[in-house]
């Protein structure tokens, strides 16, 4: 009996005080100044000659710096410098090597040149590689850990030359080597030169690239390099603020290709080197990754400018203070959704996506399409961050098709027709949740030459209507139809209905629904819509021989120019012709045209007028079916600081800030023990074994007077 009421008294004594019981998290961690996320699938490349994916950089942004960034806080993205003084001005040069003026023609340029100065004093993470003892034997050396001695040295132009080098590097299979090769002097050459030296060495003897030349990249001084550009390439400058750009030193790259460290998972595929402010301590990707501050970080501010409203959501509170705010980042790989999304409201997670199986705890949608918070989430203080990717999905017409394409008024008409009749509307709102804006052309919001007003609308299929665009009645749609030769959704000629094939490689959760959706939008003007799935591998072939008549593409941005979206409609990209990207193979020459001469103009108001007139050729022709940009939506608690979501910016981590003493309470509040099961079975063990201890002393009690 005592034992059990000692029992009581302890339960009730740790429900009072102490950490929570289901903290993942080691005591010790407590209160410390980290953040806390989560990643689903573990990154394959993390050397930055290779990696190009989003779960890839997450992590190499923070490490890697090439030479220039994105401004944290402005819309449309704004480039800053990163490591280097200023962001550089190409200087033009005809073929001869004049030098030309700024404004000369694109016609006349050969080459543009791009000069680029370090700032002083930036300095590598610690490292083994510029130890003394780089080369001392490996044995009994399986980790990182195991090295016994860290160096480090000032960041030098050779770094960043050097990188440039490995992109040509035939055993690393850099994914932009054959784009790059056709921009940067020399770099296909090189390529060559590589391949031939990597044919007559083993596989795993090392290539010292300062032995091979690289007639484009020339070095002035041991901080300044420049890079020389075939002809006029002004987005050249975006690529330069990718980690394909970012330093890698000679030594780094010789330490690891040392014999035996690849099969201990040695490489800077695996354990990173860079300036940033943040390095690789942890690299468990099945498990766990974890990022600490980098001591030689030469420091950075936090921005004092930003987009209207941004003072109002707190994010100036911090301006002019030291980065990084964050001495750890912690990331746990979740495989799973539904532990992913309780550990955040626990708040475990610093922050969380909003996965469809959480959606309608976390927000809520009225009818007019606006979404907040739900009532548990505002109780919790969490916040909902909100933006349009810089992306675009859209159906696309096969311009080649007999009945659908064709810039002839019969085929225009009907391509128009099918814009308006498709609710993209209603799209997003049934099977969006809301999440996406319904696209007036090609161009994202935060892209230049992206206008959210009048200006900007596709006339074509919306009128604008008391502020805002409303889509035309299906009315107009049926007499263009008409008009096209189809009343009434028959051949005016023939009397044949009108059937149109849509090629999907189908399949996924939803997918029916999707698309007896799609087939009620073509049945409002009377035309039939037959759905042709097939694997992705036959529909790409498809696609690239010509034989569809409608298809679903989408397209992320590489980098936040309008060149990156109107390129995949210009004639010269045509799939089936050049096998490019203009899956539509539309041509239109005067579309052609202006694309030619837009795409390397600087954003000046001269160049927003031809993306105007681009657009509204756009909205004439229909070559797609303009569909939706996605919304991305990310919780954040209100301990998270400084927060904004950037789809190209990826070095994000440097800028927030953790209120830790906040998360701290907040985690005692949201998880107190619910102690009254076990308190209540504690009693029913009581009340059930103290007759029994009552009856069993009466009995000895007998037995003993007997």
């Amino acid at each position: 009996m005592q034992k059990i009421c000692a029992s009581l008294v302890a339960v009730l004594a740790l429900s009072a005080c102490g950490p929570a019981w289901n903290d993942p998290y080691p005591a010790a961690d407590a209160g410390r100044n980290t953040l806390y996320t989560a990643f689903t699938d573990r990154p394959k490349h993390l050397d930055p000659a290779q990696s190009y994916t989003e779960d890839e950089i997450t992590f190499t942004a923070q490490i890697y710096e090439p030479p220039l960034q994105y401004h944290y806080l402005k819309r449309p993205y704004e480039l800053i410098p990163g490591t280097v003084e200023h962001v550089p001005a190409p200087r033009f040069y005809d073929a001869a090597g004049r030098e030309l003026p700024p404004d000369a023609p694109v016609e006349r340029i050969a080459e543009s040149v791009y000069e680029l100065k370090l700032k002083p004093g930036i300095r590598f993470q610690p490292h083994p590689a510029f130890a003394a003892d780089a080369d001392a034997p490996l044995a009994g050396r399986q980790t990182m850990a195991d090295f016994p001695n860290f160096g480090s040295r000032e960041l030098t132009a050779d770094d960043y030359i050097y990188q440039i080098k490995r992109l040509a590097h035939p055993r690393l299979h850099s994914p932009i080597f054959g784009m790059m090769a056709d921009k940067i002097v020399g770099l296909k050459e090189l390529g060559d030169s590589l391949q031939k030296a990597a044919r007559e060495k083993p596989a795993d003897e090392w290539l010292d690239l300062d032995v091979f030349p690289l007639s484009g990249v020339e070095k002035v001084d041991s901080h300044t390099w420049r890079i020389r550009i075939k002809g006029k390439y002004p987005q050249f400058l975006y690529w330069l603020a990718m980690p394909f750009f970012a330093p890698v030193p000679r030594e780094v790259d010789r330490f690891y290709a040392r014999p035996g460290m690849a099969a201990k998972n040695l490489t800077l595929d695996w354990w990173p080197v860079g300036t940033g402010p943040f390095m690789l301590s942890e690299n468990d990707p099945n498990r766990r990754m974890v990022l600490s501050r980098n001591p030689n970080f030469h420091g950075q501010r936090y921005p004092c400018e930003g987009e209207p409203g941004d003072r109002a959501a707190g994010l100036l509170d911090d301006c002019g203070k030291a980065l990084p705010f964050l001495d750890q980042a912690i990331f746990t790989r979740e495989k799973e959704a539904i532990p992913y999304w309780n550990k955040f409201l626990q708040g475990y997670f610093d922050a969380s996506g909003i996965s469809s199986d959480s959606f309608d705890q976390a927000v809520r949608v009225n009818v007019g399409g606006d979404v907040a918070l739900s009532d548990e989430m505002r109780s919790k203080g969490i916040r909902l961050l909100t933006s349009v990717k810089s992306s675009t999905f859209y159906m696309g017409f096969n311009m080649l098709d007999p009945v659908i394409g064709g810039l002839s008024p019969r085929a225009t008409k009907l391509r128009q027709a099918i814009s308006i009749a498709i609710d993209q509307e209603e799209y997003i709102s049934i099977f969006q949740n809301g999440r996406g804006i319904a696209a007036q052309g090609p161009l994202p919001p935060g892209i230049f030459g992206y206008e959210p007003g009048e200006e900007g609308i596709d006339a074509t299929v919306y009128d604008w209507v008391d502020g805002k665009p409303k889509r035309k009645p299906v009315e107009v749609a049926k007499k263009l139809v008409a008009e096209a030769g189809y009343p009434n959704g028959r051949d005016e000629k023939t009397g044949e209905p009108l059937v149109v094939n849509l090629d999907t490689t189908g399949g996924g959760m939803g997918e029916k629904s999707r698309l007896d959706w799609l087939t009620r939008q073509f049945a409002k003007i009377d035309v039939q819509l037959v759905v042709r799935s097939t694997d992705f591998n036959r529909f790409q072939d498809k696609i690239r021989k010509g034989n569809v008549q409608l298809y679903y593409l989408g397209w992320n941005a590489d980098y936040p120019d309008p060149e990156n979206f109107f390129f995949l409609l210009d004639g010269n990209e045509s799939k089936v012709a050049k096998g490019g990207e203009n899956a539509s193979n539309y041509a239109n020459p005067e579309f052609d045209r202006l694309f030619l001469r837009m795409k390397n103009m600087d954003n000046t108001p001269e160049r927003l007028a031809i993306v105007r007139q681009m657009n509204r050729i756009l909205h004439h022709d229909a070559p797609w079916v303009f569909g939706l940009h996605p919304k991305s939506y990310t919780l954040g608690h209100r301990w998270l600081k400084n927060r904004k979501p950037s789809d190209v910016g990826n070095n994000i981590l440097k800028y927030q800030r953790i209120d830790s003493e906040d998360r701290a309470a907040a985690r005692r509040e949201w998880n107190r023990p619910v102690l009254w099961p076990l308190v209540a079975g504690l009693l029913l063990l009581v009340l059930a074994i103290v007759p029994a201890v009552i009856g069993y002393r009466r009995r000895e009690r007998r037995a003993a007077l007997k």
